[in-house]
């Protein structure tokens, strides 16, 4: 059933761009560097990116079946509340607003306000705008630790924020107009992307890049390769994550039970694909010493500037910066319809339920713009990417089970579309996706423990809100 006020704007080229645009942001154009100081060698960063690509697809067609079979608005917090209760959708729903969502539209802002300092050099983040409070780096225990923070305003950051109020300004106005905002940003994006690929495979490097392993200055041990290859994922699959951002809007894409599968698919398949090449393409161009040792780990930056000579680099940054813009319409325009779904079932603001004369959820949008704004104004993009990782994981893997237990539980329901593959399919994704999160538990708890514990708070406002819930 689609929402009260609700239009279907959206058909398949829409959503198919609305799940690549958000996909690609910034992170296939840095997090390769600090995947190859990880696992040392090109042939490691390729099979870890093949590994992101499988997970990914496995994932999209598991969610496929779920979202033929709950074709409206909210996404994954419907489907985890018709699968486990109100509990589990209210849990995600408090994760999704307080950490995943609005953490990385907020780690995505912050690398747009950095990127952009690269065409106006007054736009740094070093040069404080008014008070700021340094928070120093906190032990909780030996194995974890928090911070530092810096926190407070800077010419990078208030760019940063200032997209962010823009492109909510923009999405109050309509999904069809945010849906042709993010057609044009994720065409040119693509195009970029493209461009860079067929640079790389068609130029030759002025000088042969050292195709030989990355060594550490300090001579630090390496990880085992397949433990390696888990905990890595942090950053591929930060990358190529927002990928079911597509299922948020349910309530305004046309015929959802079988639009909704297939950009699924269509979407996942094309930007991991192009993932994998312009890494292949980073191998040709800068071999491993050259991808782990590159300045401020920007890998796609240094890649064109090898290829192209100094102007290569802020063509590159001006590619990304289209790129973040996309991605961050794309987060935006979608992220407030979960807050609208919840506020119906009374897990949230009850003013985040009513839609605008445009059929917008606007107090969705400004309170998610509020607390993202607040966010940025950490500057940390690692750890806002850390944080969001875990509990991300955690959620897909509930999801995904859900594809079991709702086959058993509730075989009467109509399935549109099935899982291509079952049982085979989502219990892979089950299996690969549950030992990342073993790895990380053990080898990265500095994060792996917070993100946990940001869940973990949300029970005792589940407890608040519960009076309120209808069933």
């Amino acid at each position: 059933m689609n929402a009260p006020g609700y239009r279907r704007h959206v058909g398949l080229f829409s959503a198919t761009m609305l799940i690549a645009g958000s996909m690609i942001g910034s992170g296939v154009f840095i997090v390769a560097a600090d995947m190859v100081r990880t696992g040392r060698t090109g042939g490691f960063l390729l099979a870890a990116w093949g590994l992101t690509a499988v997970l990914t697809l496995f994932a999209a067609l598991s969610y496929g079946e779920l979202a033929g079979m709950f074709p409206k608005a909210g996404g994954q917090y419907t489907y985890l509340r018709e699968t486990y209760g109100p509990v589990s959708g209210f849990l995600y729903g408090w994760t999704f607003f307080v950490v995943i969502e609005c953490g990385t539209i907020a780690a995505v802002a912050v690398g747009f306000g950095k990127y952009l300092g690269s065409f106006f050099p007054a736009i740094t983040d070093t040069a404080w705008i008014g008070p700021h409070l340094d928070v120093p780096l906190m032990r909780v225990t030996q194995a974890i630790s928090v911070g530092p923070y810096h926190l407070g305003l800077t010419p990078s950051r208030l760019s940063g924020i200032a997209v962010v109020l823009f492109l909510s300004a923009v999405n109050l106005y309509g999904v069809k107009l945010g849906a042709r905002i993010q057609n044009l940003f994720t065409v040119a994006k693509i195009g970029g992307l493209a461009a860079l690929i067929l640079l790389g495979l068609l130029l030759e490097p002025s000088v042969a890049p050292v195709q030989a392993p990355f060594l550490p200055m300090d001579g630090s041990p390496a990880l085992p390769f397949l433990t390696a290859l888990l905990v890595v994922q942090t950053g591929s699959m930060f990358s190529a994550d927002a990928w079911n951002s597509v299922t948020f809007i349910a309530g305004e894409v046309k015929a959802p039970e079988r639009t909704i599968p297939y950009s699924l698919l269509i979407g996942t398949t094309m930007v991991c694909g192009l993932y994998f090449l312009a890494n292949a393409v980073y191998l040709k161009v800068l071999g491993p010493t050259g991808i782990a040792n590159a300045p401020q780990d920007r890998v796609g930056s240094l890649a064109l500037q090898v290829l192209l000579g100094s102007g290569g680099g802020l063509i590159m940054a001006g590619s990304i910066l289209v790129s973040m813009f996309g991605c961050l319409n794309g987060l935006v325009l979608s992220g407030a319809r979960v807050y609208q779904r919840m506020a119906e079932d009374g897990l949230f603001y009850p003013s985040a339920a009513k839609l605008n004369a445009h059929g917008v959820p606007a107090f969705g949008l400004w309170i998610q713009a509020f607390w993202t704004c607040l966010l940025t104004l950490t500057g940390t993009y690692g750890q806002l990417l850390d944080f969001v990782m875990l509990p991300t994981i955690l959620f897909y893997i509930l999801t995904v089970g859900g594809v079991f237990l709702l086959r058993w539980r509730r075989p009467e329901l109509e399935r549109p579309v099935r899982v291509w593959g079952y049982p085979v399919v989502p219990a892979l994704y089950l299996l690969g996706a549950t030992a990342i999160v073993g790895a990380l538990f053990i080898h990265r708890p500095s994060y792996s423990w917070p993100g946990l514990l940001l869940v973990a708070l949300g029970w005792p406002v589940y407890l608040a809100v519960k009076p309120r819930v209808k069933a």
